[in-house]
């Protein structure tokens, strides 16, 4: 009797352990993809970039880069949520304090050194990287320059860039922001001075101090005309860079409003001291504009850029500078 409950027992354990076995076989053809969802597996797999034209021709970059170095172009990646792996830095010029970024610096006068180490998946460059320097850049890494047509246009190259991101989306709230801004800015300063005339001008320092007026169409300051309205001065007027003023110039300077900053570094760089004598000199001082105090220091970090992030600093500064 207890042989036979024991051989029942084993036997139902067999039983067991063979539908086990079974069920398990069935799961597992169960779970093997069809030729059809393995073939769709693979393709989403490979998609991982896409062929765009950029100002030299075709290129391959990737679809959603996360490593991105944009040469001087890294307020717009600021303006995108996109940190930078590296940021521009001319050991002259400095680099664009104004954006706070906390990355390592690119020399663009020294080697790619600084690049590699960042192991960027793209790079975005503008004018400045010419067919050799293009390539230089492309053996690090994907390189996209941006259209030239695109230099004054800075509503279309955050577009642009947001484009190549695969991140369009963020230009639509970037440029929303921006919008808002220059039209409750471009409000203010018609009602503060109207049609009074601006003049913008660049202490140049270095070995010869001078001065130099900047155009309506200069990349740097023509949105304070073509977008925030103001009235250029009327030796700024039709100037699409900027002229350098001889000291006879200077007291013709008839501007109701003046809008002054330093080629290099600040106010207070140590190196500027002997530059800031034209300001202080009695040719200087002869100018309307100077007499009535209608001249307004800025800082070079981001009134010499036309990016978005930029250009809405330079709105707050005529606010805060004219608005009263």
């Amino acid at each position: 009797m207890v042989r036979t409950v024991r051989n029942a027992g084993l036997a139902w354990m067999a039983l067991l352990l063979i539908m086990m076995l079974v069920l398990t076989a069935c799961a597992e053809k169960a779970a093997e993809p069809t030729s059809t969802e393995q073939k769709a597996t693979t393709e989403n797999t490979a998609v991982k970039t896409k062929v765009v034209k950029d100002a030299y021709g075709d290129v391959e970059i990737p679809i959603k880069p996360e490593r991105v170095a944009a040469i001087y172009q890294e307020d717009f990646l600021t303006a995108l949520g996109v940190t930078p792996v590296v940021q521009w830095y001319h050991p002259a010029w400095g680099k664009q304090d104004y954006l706070g970024l906390d990355v390592p610096l690119f020399d663009i006068t020294g080697s790619m050194e600084a690049l590699l180490a960042a192991n960027p998946d793209i790079i975005i460059v503008d004018g400045y990287a010419d067919p050799k320097k293009y390539e230089e850049f492309s053996k690090v890494a994907p390189t996209y320059k941006l259209p030239d047509e695109l230099r004054n246009d800075t509503i279309g190259r955050l577009k642009k860039i947001a484009e190549v991101l695969g991140v369009p989306e963020k230009a639509d709230e970037a440029i929303q922001k921006y919008n808002e801004k220059i039209a409750d800015t471009k409000a203010k300063l018609e009602k503060a001075i109207g049609n009074e005339t601006v003049a913008v001008i660049r202490l140049n320092v270095g070995n010869k101090p001078n001065l130099a007026l900047f155009g309506d169409g200069n990349v740097y300051t023509g949105m304070l005309y073509k977008e925030l309205g103001l009235t250029p001065y009327s030796a700024a007027k039709n100037q699409e860079t900027h002229v350098v003023l001889s000291e006879e110039a200077i007291p013709a300077i008839d501007a109701e409003h003046i809008i002054v900053f330093p080629s290099n570094g600040t106010w207070t760089s140590e190196e500027n001291k002997d530059a800031l004598k034209i300001l202080e000199s009695p040719i200087w001082k002869s100018v309307p504009a100077v007499k009535k105090g209608h001249v307004y220091p800025m800082e070079r970090t981001h009134w010499q850029s036309g990016a978005i992030l930029a250009n809405m600093k330079k709105a707050d500064d005529l606010v805060k500078a004219i608005v009263k």
